[in-house]
C-alpha cells in the first residue's frame, strides 16, 4: 500500500474509532423511590432528587402539570429556579438515556416528553406529540444542567439516532444560560412550544 493511501486508511480508521467512541446507559426514573426536596401548594409544585446513573442524581420537578428535569449534581440557583418544559400540559418518560464519552463518563441525557396538543378537549380525544430533549449533565466544575436540542420523535424516523448525534455535537461545549437550544430535523405541529426560566449564567 502506498505511503498516502496508508495515510488516508490510518486516519479513517481514526475517525471511525472517535466516532463510535460514544456510548449510551439507560437507567429508569422511580417516582415513588424519590426524595422530596420541596413541596408546596403553589400550582401545586413538587421537587424530586431521584436515583439516576451511578451517582449521578435526576432532579425532576412538576408543576402546573408541566414536568422539567435536570441531571448530575447541580447547584442550589439552578435546583431552586431552573425549569425548562413545554408549554402545553406535558410529562416525561421514565427512562433515560445517558450518553458516556470513551471514558465512560456521562456528559448528555436524552428523554422523551409527551407533550398534550392544546386543540383536544379531553382525555377521551387527548393526543400527544413526542419530544426527544437532549440535556447536559452538571458537573462539580460546571454545576448546571439544561436542555441543549430537540428531536420530534413522531416527524423523524431516526429521531434517536438524530438525538444522539446532537448530544454528541453539541453537549460537551453547550453553555446553559447563554447558548439557546436548538431544534433538529423536521418538526410537526404536535411537537409543541418549549419554555424555559433559567438562573443567570455561571461565568
Amino acid at each position: 500500500m502506498r505511503p498516502t493511501a496508508l495515510l488516508l486508511f490510518s486516519s479513517a480508521l481514526l475517525a471511525g474509532a472517535a466516532a463510535a467512541a460514544n456510548e449510551s446507559a439507560y437507567s429508569e426514573r422511580d417516582l415513588d423511590a424519590c426524595e422530596t426536596v420541596e413541596e408546596t401548594g403553589e400550582g401545586p409544585s413538587v421537587t424530586l432528587k431521584c436515583a439516576g446513573l451511578g451517582d449521578l442524581p435526576v432532579y425532576f420537578k412538576e408543576s402546573d402539570l408541566r414536568q422539567s428535569q435536570a441531571y448530575g449534581p447541580i447547584g442550589d440557583a439552578w435546583l431552586k429556579d431552573a425549569f425548562e418544559s413545554f408549554g402545553p400540559f406535558n410529562h416525561s418518560n421514565a427512562r433515560i438515556e445517558w450518553r458516556l464519552d470513551g471514558a465512560g463518563k456521562a456528559f448528555a441525557t436524552i428523554v422523551r416528553w409527551f407533550v398534550a396538543d392544546p386543540e383536544t378537549t379531553g382525555e377521551d380525544d387527548q393526543r400527544y406529540g413526542q419530544v426527544l430533549v437532549v440535556a447536559t449533565v452538571a458537573t462539580a466544575e460546571n454545576p448546571t444542567s439544561c436542555a441543549v436540542g430537540y428531536v420530534d420523535a413522531l416527524a423523524n424516523p431516526d429521531a434517536n439516532v438524530l438525538a444522539r448525534r446532537v448530544a454528541d455535537d453539541e453537549a460537551g461545549d453547550f453553555a446553559c444560560g447563554l447558548n439557546e437550544p436548538q431544534w433538529h430535523g423536521k418538526r410537526g405541529a404536535l411537537a409543541g412550544e418549549p419554555t424555559r426560566w433559567l438562573p443567570a449564567a455561571v461565568e
